[in-house]
């Protein structure tokens, strides 16, 4: 009995132990949990710099995405749009580079024309990725397409690019196009570019006159305004330029899965994939510029409770019916790419060896004419 008794006093220690100890865990999970509620709390009022203006695309994306991040935020935070316009974006994000708080009040959304500068050293420039942390981004895609007198199909258009100069009209060397102009160099088309349109709309417009062989569209423009001449047999369409899924592979753009990508033409009419420097160049640039078209930053030092924080209420809300239904009309078919998924292709597509810009800067001078 006396055993007994023992062993049943060592089990109620044991028990009361436990208790204890179970206690002085939860006390201090709990002071854990409080301290991070501090260091995660949402400022009340957030300012988002969209160094564009009132209006534009960008600046109608943030509109777009604001109210779902405050409504999915802790607190609710009031998110106040900052138009900085000028220098294709460069001087709001100058601005923010500068003047940006670390407290997670200060939010910054780029665009491929905020990235493309950066990554071609342009002397304006006073940002640095490096220096910023994204929460979400969203991608777009775009179609090549060609005039049917080149072709009646893609295959004969193709051919027939092959053959003779084609004329495409483009903003300029170092714009939206670079990739394009890069995709058609390697498969071997001889285009001459006009330089001088002061939108995408206007080069498509140049091709509906026929004073354009070839055009280039981003998705949301290819589906309203090149679909209806591709139907009305004016337009044919030859290639995407694919999207990056979460392991940083090219495929199949959802709002074109018929079409192949660049990578897939070129390995058809090469017979082996697209490698060297030119497509290292063309891929980094469709990344940051399609892949990544538009970006919510916030400077590194963010505290990364912060910075989880705002990841989480953004996947939160992506994966709602709701917010899928509206942003069909808003962002096509596709889904905003979050957290560290974002951060892995940014960095890849930021990071340009001495031997891919060595070639890019020769390429655009023999090419194009223009000086990096």
């Amino acid at each position: 009995m006396l055993i007994n008794k023992t062993a049943t006093s060592f089990f109620s220690l044991g028990r009361i132990n436990k208790a204890v100890l179970l206690g002085i865990t939860i006390s201090g999970m709990t002071l854990m949990t409080s301290a991070q509620a501090q260091d995660t709390e949402v400022p009340g009022n957030i300012k988002w710099t969209i160094p564009f203006g009132v209006g534009g695309g960008t600046d109608v994306w943030a509109r777009f995405f604001s109210p779902w991040l405050s409504e999915s935020l802790p607190g609710e935070p009031t998110i106040m749009i900052d138009n900085v316009p000028g220098g294709g974006s460069i001087n709001g994000a100058n601005l923010f580079a500068m003047r940006a708080k670390s407290d997670g009040s200060d939010w910054l959304g780029t665009s491929a024309s905020t990235q493309y500068p950066a990554m071609l050293n342009d002397t304006r420039v006073r940002y640095d990725y490096s220096d910023w942390a994204p929460i979400l981004a969203t991608p777009t895609g775009g179609v090549v397409y060609a005039q049917p007198s080149l072709g009646e199909s893609a295959d004969t258009a193709l051919d027939a690019l092959l053959e003779q100069p084609v004329k495409l009209a483009a903003q300029n060397p170092t714009g939206v196009e670079l990739p394009v102009l890069i995709a058609l160099d390697m498969l071997g088309a001889d285009v001459q570019a006009v330089f001088g349109m002061r939108s995408r709309g206007e080069g498509r417009l140049a091709f509906e006159r026929g004073e354009a062989d070839i055009d280039f569209q981003t998705t949301s423009a290819y589906l309203s305004n090149v679909e209806p001449l591709v139907e009305a047999g004016k337009a044919v369409p030859l290639f995407s330029l694919g999207v990056l899924n979460d392991e940083g592979k090219i495929v199949r753009d959802p709002a074109f899965p018929e079409l192949p990508t660049f990578n897939e033409v070129y390995q058809t009419r090469h017979g082996e994939a697209p490698t060297g420097s030119a497509f290292d160049a063309f891929r980094k640039f469709f990344a940051s510029g399609y892949a990544l078209q538009k970006l919510i930053m916030v400077p590194k030092d963010t505290p990364q409770a912060l910075v989880d924080t705002y990841r989480q209420a953004a996947r939160d809300f992506v994966d709602t019916d709701a917010f899928k239904e509206e942003a069909a009309a808003q962002l096509g078919p596709y889904t905003p790419v979050i957290g560290d998924v974002v951060q892995r292709h940014l960095d890849e597509a930021m990071s340009i060896d001495d031997a891919t810009r060595d070639w890019l800067a020769d390429w655009l001078k023999s090419e194009h004419g223009a000086k990096i």
